[in-house]
């Protein structure tokens, strides 16, 4: 037998799943209550399966599923929710939910999910799938894009920083203090390091990684370009013009 808890700060709610996982020969509901309650009747009752709300007025089911996580040993909890799960789906999973549900699937479902949980599988109901997915490639191309940028120099992110302003290269070496060629120079350096990428592209890499405005310098010299320095002239006395005969 399928031991679950179910919390939910609806009565209605809670006499609702507890009919429909009843009708299962495999499952039972030992308990149901609501949040202000739930880490207590986990405790007293330890089920196999806990199925959680995930937005009560008495307590967030966040913190019910971070106390519920750290016992021993932990039901598999599975999140309910009838809106929108997007902002939630990532913490909740991230704390150690093992699924998350939506309140309106069909009896089936519910049912599927709880045995499914007290395998030791996951579940996702089909709202929450995009959220997961979507948060994975985004911190993949977050990571692709501090990749890159770790492979500038100090300099460089100072001034691809500057570039995600929108600011000018004549803008970027009055913030600086540098010469106008001096940041040219960079800024080509940074748009081929990034993959020869233009400026737009490089302003979207620096947001990715998260890079904030550089340090302000104290006003001083500018620095000379970065391309090579040009030989000093010779010093001594000059050679006299060759006279024709």
């Amino acid at each position: 037998m399928i031991r679950v808890v179910v919390v939910d700060d609806e009565p209605l709610v809670r006499s609702g799943l507890r009919a429909i996982l009843g009708s299962a020969a495999d499952i039972g509901v030992v308990a149901d209550c609501g949040g202000g309650d739930a880490a207590g009747t986990v405790a007293r009752h330890r089920p196999d399966v806990l199925l959680l709300d995930i937005r009560m007025p008495d307590v967030d089911g966040l913190t019910v599923l971070e106390q519920v996580a750290a016992m021993t040993p932990a039901p598999a909890v599975a999140m309910l929710t009838t809106f929108d799960a997007g902002e939630y789906v990532e913490a909740a999973l991230t704390a150690g939910a093992a699924g998350f549900l939506m309140k309106n699937s069909s009896p089936e479902q519910l049912i599927h999910a709880v045995r499914v949980l007290a395998r030791g599988g996951r579940i996702l109901a089909p709202e929450a799938t995009a959220p997961v997915i979507g948060g994975y490639l985004a911190a993949a191309t977050a990571r692709d894009a501090a990749r890159r940028v770790e492979a500038l120099t100090e300099r460089e992110r100072h001034v691809l920083a500057l570039v995600r302003r929108g600011l000018s290269n004549r803008d970027i070496a009055g913030r600086l203090h540098l010469a106008h060629s001096t940041v040219k120079d960079h800024v080509s350096s940074v748009l081929a390091k990034l993959g020869g990428v233009n400026r737009v592209q490089a302003a979207v890499v620096a947001d990715r990684a998260g890079m904030t405005d550089p340090p302000v310098r104290g006003r001083g010299r500018a620095e000379p370009p970065v391309r090579g320095r040009a030989e000093p002239p010779v010093r001594g006395r000059a050679e006299p013009p060759v006279r024709g005969r």
